[in-house]
């Protein structure tokens, strides 16, 4: 039976008006049917759905570690389980702290480490604090996939994740993979003209028509399969008005992540272990699948 395909729009801080989103699916060869959409306000409710009781294979919008540079440089664990142990134990203000006396020593222009994965990809260092703050997102995640027993290629295996959450071992196989949804759509924007096309904002005055006419554009190139992952999106008319309607652009990332674990799973049931990750990634930092 196909495992279920998932992606999340990750909060580090969710609440009823900010909530985490899930879009599911199913893959079919080259398409993706878009199941639905799950919103989940508490990150309780974050771990109790990486708990369930189904094979899943999931893209988190969230980064799964940090930069090599900046670890040696803080002295902490290189070993990427030990590492995020460390991580997880620190308070949001000691990473601040922290990360900030790393900045406030280097030039500007440099100021914060880069993962190797965050060129490709065009993704924010995961040690920012603010705008996004992703390194909050992964204080909040990893730790929660970890204790969830999540097999996380190239940086957790599937032993390691059960030998780490004992509790889980009865639980058919989930697969977590960090993927990023602005890199998708990015790739959909410039072929429509302009990758550099805002698609979503959380202020209402910022909800622009030409917003929404570029979350149009994208919606349709996934639905005709106009990227490089060779994959189609197949929606209901319902299901593509929401993703219009919904100006946050929440939901539709959660989809352009859907698409990226679509992409990951199709290369692991071609006979790819590592879900298409490249054959050489820092165990530390991880990637990001299709960079």
């Amino acid at each position: 039976m196909p495992r279920l395909i998932a992606g999340c729009d990750f909060s580090s801080s969710p609440s009823r008006r900010k909530t985490i989103v899930f879009a599911t699916g199913t893959l079919d060869r080259s398409r993706v049917q878009l199941s639905g959409i799950e919103r989940l306000p508490s990150l309780d409710e974050f771990a109790a759905w990486l708990a369930r009781d189904q094979a899943w294979v999931c893209g988190f919008d969230l980064p799964f570690g940090l930069p090599r540079e900046l670890v040696n440089a803080l002295a902490w664990p290189t070993d990427w389980p030990d590492c995020m142990r460390h991580y997880a134990g620190l308070s949001r203000e000691q990473i601040r702290t922290a990360f900030a006396r790393f900045c406030n020593s280097r030039p500007v222009g440099g100021k914060f480490a880069h993962r190797a994965t965050d060129l490709p990809a065009g993704s924010s260092s995961s040690m920012k604090w603010v705008n996004p703050p992703v390194a909050y997102m992964l204080h909040a995640g990893v730790p929660r996939l970890i204790a969830a027993g999540v097999h996380l290629p190239g940086l957790h295996s599937a032993e390691q994740a059960t030998a780490a959450a004992p509790h889980t071992a009865h639980l058919p196989e989930r697969v977590g993979l960090e993927a990023y949804p602005g890199l998708l759509a990015r790739e959909l924007l410039q072929a429509s003209g302009d990758a550099k096309r805002s698609y979503k904002n959380d202020a209402k005055v910022l909800q622009t028509p030409e917003r929404l006419i570029a979350r149009k554009d994208l919606i349709t190139a996934l639905e005709n399969g106009q990227t490089r992952l060779g994959l189609r999106l197949k929606l209901s008319h319902a299901q593509r008005d929401m993703l219009v309607d919904d100006a946050t652009g929440d939901a539709l990332d959660a989809v352009l992540c859907l698409m990226q674990a679509a992409w990951a799973e199709h290369q692991h049931l071609q006979g790819h272990l590592r879900y298409g990750l490249p054959a050489q990634v820092d165990p530390l930092e991880g990637w990001i699948i299709t960079a």
